[in-house]
C-alpha cells in the first residue's frame, strides 16, 4: 500500500495532464506483447510496415521482459498538453546519469541489460532520442496521436466535471478502485498486493508540491511514480480506451441518418466523447473542412456544444444531441 500524505492546499494543486512522450513510450509495449492491449491491435497491423523501417533493435530495448519502461521516457508533463517536440528537447537534455540509473531500474532483479544499450550514456541518449522521434513521425503524429488526443481530452473533461459535482473521493474512486480517498486525514491509499516491489506500506509526503494525474492508454490500473524533487505522479487507464479501436458507427439504417443525413448523423454518433474537427476527420477519413461544415450545421441546430481546449476546439453531444441518438439508434426504438 501506498500513502500519498497531502498537506494544506496540496488537493487544489493537483492536476491532471497527458503527454505524447509519455504515450509514445508506453506505446511500444504493445508491440512487446499485443496480448495485453486488444484496442492497439488494430492500429498496430496499419503501422506493422512503418514499424519495421525504425531502428527496432533500440526501440525494442526500450521495454523490460516485465514490460517496464526507464522512468526518464515517462516524464511528468510540464503543463496540461505539452507538444511531442517540447518533451523531445527535454529528453534530449538528460543528464548521463539520469539515464544510467534509469535503465539500471528498470533491468533490475536479474534481468540482463541488452547490449545495444550498453556504452557511452550520451551517445545512447542520442539514439533513443533519434529512434523515438522517428517513430513518433512515421507511425504515431499523423493519425494515432488524434485518436489518442481525443480521448485524453473526453477523460480530462469527465474528470473535472466528476470533481466539480461529486468531489474527490468520487474523483480517485473513478479513476482506480484500489484508490481511497481519506478526506479526514488527508490521504490518499492506493491498496497493492503485498510484496510487489516499491509499493508496500510507502509513505509519500506530498509536501506542497501538489499532485499530477496523467491518462495513459496503457496501463491497467493506477501506476505510481514517486521521487524527491518533483510533485508524486499517478498514471492511470484512460476512459474511453475502447474507441481506439472502434470503426466509425454504421448509421445507413438509424432513423437518425434518415433526419440528419448519414454524414452529419456519424459525426454525431461519435461525439459520444469530445472530439475535434481533426480528430473527426481523421476518423471518418475525410478532409477537416468537410467536418466543419457538418459541424457548423449540428451546433446551429442545438445538437452539439462546443468549447476551446488548448489550441483547440473540442465538440460534444448536447442534451438534445444525445436524446436523439438514443432514439434515432437501433437499440433505442
Amino acid at each position: 500500500m501506498i500513502e500519498f500524505l497531502f498537506g494544506v492546499g496540496d488537493l487544489a494543486r493537483t492536476s491532471f495532464a497527458y503527454s505524447p512522450l509519455q504515450e509514445a513510450a508506453f506505446s511500444l509495449r504493445a508491440w512487446r506483447d499485443p496480448v495485453r492491449y486488444p484496442f492497439q491491435r488494430p492500429w498496430l497491423r496499419r503501422m506493422r510496415a512503418a514499424y519495421g523501417r525504425q531502428d527496432v533493435e533500440i526501440l525494442d530495448a526500450m521495454v523490460t521482459g516485465r514490460l517496464w519502461i526507464p522512468d526518464f521516457l515517462t516524464p511528468r508533463p510540464s503543463r496540461a498538453r505539452p507538444t511531442f517536440a517540447e518533451e523531445l528537447r527535454l529528453l534530449r537534455a538528460t543528464g548521463a546519469a539520469v539515464v544510467t540509473s534509469g535503465l539500471c531500474d528498470a533491468y533490475g532483479d536479474g534481468e540482463p541489460l541488452p547490449a545495444v544499450l550498453a556504452g557511452d550514456p550520451d551517445r545512447l541518449l542520442a539514439r533513443i532520442a533519434d529512434a523515438l522521434e522517428s517513430y513518433w513521425t512515421d507511425c504515431l503524429a499523423d493519425a494515432w496521436w488524434p485518436r489518442a488526443q481525443s480521448v485524453f481530452e473526453g477523460d480530462l473533461a469527465h474528470r473535472g466535471r466528476v470533481l466539480a459535482e461529486e468531489g474527490a473521493e468520487a474523483l480517485f474512486t473513478g479513476i482506480d478502485p484500489r484508490l481511497a480517498w481519506d478526506g479526514d486525514q488527508a490521504v490518499l491509499r492506493l491498496i497493492s498486493p503485498h510484496g510487489k516491489r516499491g509499493w508496500w506500506r510507502e509513505q509519500v509526503t506530498v509536501a506542497g508540491r501538489g499532485m499530477v494525474l496523467t491518462p495513459t492508454l496503457f496501463a491497467r490500473g493506477a501506476q505510481p511514480l514517486c521521487t524527491p524533487q518533483l510533485p508524486p505522479a499517478l498514471f492511470y487507464p484512460a476512459r474511453g480506451r475502447a474507441q481506439l479501436g472502434e470503426a466509425p458507427p454504421p448509421v445507413a439504417e438509424h432513423a437518425l441518418a434518415r433526419l440528419l443525413g448519414a454524414p452529419r448523423a456519424r459525426i454525431l454518433l461519435l461525439l459520444a466523447e469530445p472530439a475535434s474537427t481533426t480528430e473527426l476527420a481523421h476518423r471518418l477519413g475525410v478532409t477537416p473542412g468537410a467536418v466543419s461544415q457538418h459541424l457548423s450545421v449540428l451546433y446551429e441546430a442545438g445538437l452539439v456544444v462546443r468549447a476551446r481546449a488548448g489550441r483547440s476546439v473540442r465538440y460534444g453531444r448536447s442534451e438534445l444531441g444525445d436524446g436523439l441518438c438514443r432514439k434515432g439508434s437501433p437499440q433505442g426504438r
